[in-house]
Parts: structure tokens; sequence; C-alpha cells
């Protein structure tokens, strides 16, 4: 994905949408051509000893989000996509772990929070951010230790009535998923 110094948003979009760059078999570094496997246009290696196909799938996130005294943290994004934007404590998941694990884990990166995971509260499809599509798992959770320290992809940490929110929400997802939790949550029991 780059460093934040070279982010560039429209070459990141137009790699997206063509196969990530991908030009030579990760297997056996013959150039793949794009033809239609399994009924979509796909990268695939004319090698017929390889065969590879590279499929174009999203990418795991997960998060967590926190509600106390009637208002939800959320954090100030320190690298791009969205600098400066609001958002739920959140990331891609890495190998070796869960969703749940990550939300946890996540949360600690970037609030310094130790949290419990409550319950899965739903899991949104994004594709506006230019580096990759993700399939984003979300928690509700309670905080179990710490304080709120921005740390990691954070520049700020801070709690939001649920009424006003900030104008910068970054990602669809983060955004239809604050009008979810208001609804379920807020709008529901009244």
């Amino acid at each position: 994905m780059g460093s934040h110094d070279d982010f560039n948003p429209e070459r990141l979009t137009k790699l997206k949408n063509h196969h990530n760059g991908y030009r030579f078999c990760p297997r056996c570094g013959i150039e793949m051509i794009e033809t239609e496997a399994d009924g979509r246009l796909r990268m695939v290696c004319p090698s017929p000893d390889c065969g590879f196909i590279f499929y174009h799938n999203p990418v795991p996130a997960a998060g967590a989000i926190i509600v106390e005294d009637g208002k939800i943290l959320l954090v100030k994004r320190a690298h791009p996509p969205c600098i400066g934007w609001w958002c739920i404590p959140a990331g891609y998941m890495e190998w070796d772990e869960s969703p749940a694990q990550c939300a946890v884990r996540e949360l600690l990166e970037e609030t310094a929070l130790t949290v419990e995971l409550d319950e899965l509260f739903e899991v949104y499809s994004g594709n506006d951010d230019p580096r990759t599509n993700a399939v984003l798992v979300l928690y509700t959770a309670h905080i179990v230790s710490g304080t709120p320290t921005p740390a990691d992809d954070a520049l700020e940490v801070d709690w939001f009535d649920l009424d006003e929110l900030p104008d910068k929400i970054a990602f669809q997802a983060h955004r239809q998923a604050l009008k979810d939790y208001r609804t379920r949550h807020i709008d529901g029991k009244q």
C-alpha cells in the first residue's frame, strides 16, 4: 500500500480497479493475461503448468463501537485517506487473527483502551477507500481499562453525542454504522 508520504488517491484507485496492478504471476513470474475466469475478468497465468488466478477479493477489517453516557468514541485519522476526518476505531485484520481479535487490537493501538467485546453489531462492505475494498466487521464493546489516548493511526480520541457528530466522518461504512447504531439503540428506545 506504500508509504503515507506518497499517497495518491487517483493512482491507487486506478490500481485497485485494475486487479491491484497485478501483472506477473506470484507463483512462476510469467506475465499474466486478463481473461474471463469464473464468469469475471480476472488476471490469469497463461502457463499450463501454473494456471494461477488472481481473485480480487476485499480485505477484512474490524473495529468496535463504544458508547458511554450517550456518547460514542471516535478517532481522528492520522494517515491517508481522509487525514483529520473522524471514524470508528477499526483497522485491517492481520493474517493470524480473528475479526474479534482484530477489533480488540485496533482499539488498543488507536486509543490505548483495553476493551471487551459485547456482541457483533453488523458487517459492512466498503469500497470508497482508494487503496482497497473492505469487509468491515463491527462489534459493540465496553472499556475494561485505560484512558483514551490517541496512538498509532489516531491524531485524537474524543467522545461525541450521537446528535452532534463531526461533519467529516471517513468512509461510507462508518457513516452507515453510526446511522444504524442511532436507529437501533437511540431512536428505537423513544
